[in-house]
């Protein structure tokens, strides 16, 4: 019984494929799989060496499959009488490749097979499976212990809703060692400053102080466009041979099972179209690895529009789903221009942007990057500094609890971050918060802990 064209041409590539690039030994592979080496075998192998030869081990199966459909020798033999028939099938080893260049000093975790990762992680093969989602879960049912994943909507303060997707234990362990043994190892690109050791919103915010003009632009559903897709070929542009970086997709990302998102919590706070999103298998908010995977898989278009605020001769910066420009005249005369080719950008990566967030801040009013002032030099608003400074004078006055309004768990932790942050800003007046802030009688009990 012959196997199909397809099927055949895919082991014969494969063979060819699981040794050296020399002619006798491919030629030989050949022979292997079909029980011996026909006329064509020498054609189909000069052919696929003069294409492939310099790069053998980093070259698609797939593309080597379609040179020896289209040698002319195997063309006659399979629509003749003598059709090529598989006989065993010869594996490709299962390497990891090198890193690229710019990546090369990067020490990432060596897995050449699914079996690799189960053993780092921990767990066995079939757990691993599992976690991954290679059985395919009905992605219509949600109330089965193999969803990995617990649901939280959150309604956003400037109208909409977010889906927060939460991890089960199990996953979420795997996720977080993924994300601190690899993932952290891998820099993002340098205008980047969300979800980044060493850097926070006040990096973010810097480069545009006293500018003539910021720019700020804000993407919908940061997490939800980064498509699984692209996370694989992140993956396998980190070295990961194909079956590793399909298991490691499936760790990472997830689809919204159709019954939860129709339950009656949900199915009134999105459209057909955000249904739809969610659907589809994407980096879930709420998952350790998410931000790390976001950033890394932006790094194109970091990319871009770096190189588009060099040619504004402005600067550029990304937290998150914010992202900033500024600059002088140039950038002041050319913002309908930029705000087109940031839109147009956002679109050919696969982002979107949130047309009605766009805020152009000219010198002389206030210029404010996520909660940021930046008008002379980074600082508090000043109706967030008397705010906090009221908040802690009444806890001096009447007690914590009396201040802990939006019921915080810990509310020493809370403020205590809150006046942190004033400090970087602006030590001089962040020194009287916490001057404020080391009167506070706190107690041992409730709100006041």
């Amino acid at each position: 019984m012959h196997s199909s064209l397809r099927d055949t041409v895919h082991v014969i590539a494969e063979a060819m494929l699981a040794g050296s690039p020399e002619r006798g030994g491919v030629v030989a592979r050949i022979a292997a799989v079909l029980g011996d080496a026909p006329a064509w075998a020498h054609e189909a192998a000069d052919d696929a060496l003069a294409r492939f030869g310099t790069n053998w081990a980093d070259a698609d199966v797939d593309a080597v499959a379609a040179v020896v459909a289209d040698t002319p020798g195997f063309v006659s033999a399979w629509y003749g009488d003598h059709r090529p028939t598989v006989i065993r099938v010869m594996r490709r080893p299962l390497v990891q490749r090198p890193l690229p260049a710019p990546l090369a000093g990067c020490d990432v975790p060596q897995w050449a097979t699914p079996g690799d990762l189960a053993g780092w992680l921990g767990m066995s093969a079939a757990e691993l499976d599992w976690l991954s989602d290679h059985w395919r879960v009905d992605a219509r049912g949600s109330a089965t212990p193999l969803h990995h994943y617990m649901y939280v909507a959150v309604d956003k303060r400037s109208g909409g809703c977010r889906l927060v997707e939460i991890p089960k234990g199990r996953l979420r362990e795997a996720q977080r060692r993924i994300l601190h043994g690899l993932l952290d190892r891998i820099a993002p690109h340098g205008a980047v400053h969300g979800f980044r050791k060493g850097h926070g919103i006040v990096s973010f915010a810097a480069p545009h102080a006293d500018r003539d003009v910021v720019v700020r632009f804000d993407l919908a559903d940061f997490f939800v466009s980064v498509r699984a897709a692209r996370v694989h070929a992140l993956f396998v542009t980190l070295g990961y041979p194909a079956e590793v970086a399909r298991t490691l997709t499936g760790l990472c990302t997830n689809r919204v099972p159709s019954a939860r998102l129709l339950a009656r919590d949900l199915r009134d706070r999105f459209d057909w179209i955000g249904r739809q999103r969610y659907r589809e298998r994407h980096l879930p908010q709420g998952a350790p690895t998410s931000p790390a995977l976001a950033n890394l898989s932006a790094f194109r278009f970091d990319m871009r529009l770096a190189a588009l605020a060099r040619s504004l001769d402005a600067s550029y910066t990304r937290y998150a789903d914010d992202l900033a420009f500024s600059g002088g005249g140039a950038l002041a005369r050319e913002v309908e221009r930029l705000q087109v080719r940031v839109a147009a950008i956002a679109l050919e990566e696969g982002f979107a942007l949130q047309l009605r967030k766009t805020r152009v801040m000219r010198r002389g009013t206030r210029q404010q990057l996520a909660g940021v002032v930046v008008n002379r030099h980074p600082n508090l608003a000043r109706d967030e500094f008397d705010l906090l400074k009221a908040i802690l004078t009444n806890c001096i006055r009447r007690g914590p609890a009396s201040q802990n309004r939006d019921a915080h768990p810990d509310f020493r932790a809370h403020l205590a971050g809150r006046v942190a942050h004033a400090v970087a800003l602006n030590a001089a007046r962040g020194a009287k918060l916490r001057a404020l802030f080391d009167r506070i009688a706190w107690d041992a009990h409730g709100a006041g802990r």
